[in-house]
């Protein structure tokens, strides 16, 4: 028992390196955005169909992951494609042209949502394994990875050119998947709650697994409403604090800031209150918190309320889209996961062009309020689905 403790123990901190990873890669892409744009010379009609290819190369991607996962397993598939992310990251700096980058931002794409459909089925496994909801933690590691590469690159714009940059980025990556992937690699404990003690079993299992695929959308859905808001806001929240509240650029900036920083911080205490209140209490009182938080953060009449309101409305969303993905992984193994992880990734592709839409027809601050709408169905589908939903 000692020796499997410390076994699964080495799972998860290889595994919180691997989502640590996936968000401080991403990030570093991210801000080096506007040096790319300007090296390709893309308009910024041409830009956005270029960034599209991220999206699309994710999305397609996905369902077949959760297919190798299933025939493969979801350790090797983990390592496999986190050794496409950091390859593929250093190749648009390489592009002159904004149908290139497109080109390259699939294969980058296509890396992102394979080792998020990996990764996470491997952690609803040790999930199931431990016996504990842990599954917020490998969350906030990836949201502090994030800040992390977000936050260095940032420093280090002005002294490092692009290919330097994720050229570095690479090799941190590929140092880390070297020294992760051991763990992942070796053969992982089964956990017992997830296989049938008989032949007479499963066949019995069958169909309850397949009526599950109706809760692993549902809980999909949970996540699409999460993943909205998170789009939403990285890209409006700075807009609304400067556009329609009068903030400086400096207090708008930190818009985005207090809404990341405080999803970390809710994921990173997650387990705990997940252990306290379980998963349904949980989703209907985050998706209730978020709503009235983004109620705030959209309405307040000062840029200091909204930016309060922005910090509640991340504490509200920090958990949901975790316990979401969990539970859809719980029921229907790295299918679900994938089904989950490809709504969420749907909700975040919707959030933005959504929110500029309504903004049209009539304010930013009353298009941001589709955010509070989606955080309170969130939190109704927890209120119908308590019994599923599990403690």
């Amino acid at each position: 028992m000692p020796g499997a403790s410390r076994d699964l123990t080495r799972l998860r901190i290889a595994l919180t390196a691997f989502f640590a990873l996936d968000g401080f890669i991403f990030a570093g892409w991210v801000v080096r955005i506007p040096a790319i744009k300007q090296q390709t010379d893309a308009s910024a009609g041409d830009l956005g169909l270029a960034l599209l290819g991220v999206s699309a190369g994710a999305v397609v991607t996905m369902t077949l992951i959760g297919r190798l996962c299933r025939r493969y397993g979801s350790h090797p598939v983990t390592v496999v494609c986190a050794v496409a992310l950091s390859l593929s990251v250093s190749l648009p700096p390489l592009t002159h042209s904004a149908a290139a980058l497109g080109v390259v931002l699939l294969l980058f794409g296509a890396a992102y949502g394979g080792i998020n459909v990996a990764f996470n089925s491997a952690a609803v496994d040790l999930v199931a394994a431990l016996r504990r909801p842990i599954m917020p933690t490998f969350h906030a590691a990836f949201s502090l990875g994030g800040m992390i590469g977000a936050g260095l690159g940032g420093l280090v714009a002005s002294v490092l050119s692009p290919t330097r940059h994720l050229l570095g980025l690479t090799l941190i990556g590929l140092v880390v998947t070297a020294a992760a992937g051991r763990a992942l690699l070796q053969e992982p404990p089964a956990p017992a709650d997830r296989l049938p003690s008989s032949p007479m079993e499963a066949d019995r299992a069958a169909p309850r697994r397949t009526g599950s695929r109706g809760l692993v959308l549902v809980f999909g859905l949970i996540a699409l409403c999460t993943a909205y808001g998170e789009g939403a806001m990285a890209d409006w929240g700075a807009l609304h604090l400067q556009q329609d509240l009068a903030a400086s650029s400096g207090v708008a900036a930190a818009g985005y800031s207090c809404f990341a920083l405080a999803m970390t911080v809710g994921r990173a205490t997650g387990t705990t209150l997940l252990e306290r209140l379980g998963r349904a209490r949980t989703v209907i009182a985050g998706g209730t918190v978020a709503a009235a938080g983004m109620l705030l953060g959209s309405l307040a009449p000062s840029a200091w309320a909204a930016l309060i309101g922005f910090a509640v409305t991340g504490l509200g969303l920090a958990n949901l889209f975790p316990v979401a993905v969990e539970r859809a992984g719980s029921l229907t193994g790295p299918s679900g996961v994938a089904v989950a992880s490809t709504l969420g990734y749907g909700g975040m592709l919707l959030g933005p062009p959504a929110i500029g839409f309504m903004a049209d027809w009539f304010s930013l601050a009353t298009a941001l309020t589709s955010v509070a709408a989606l955080a309170a169905v969130a939190a109704v589908i927890g209120v119908a689905t308590r019994r599923t939903m599990g403690a």
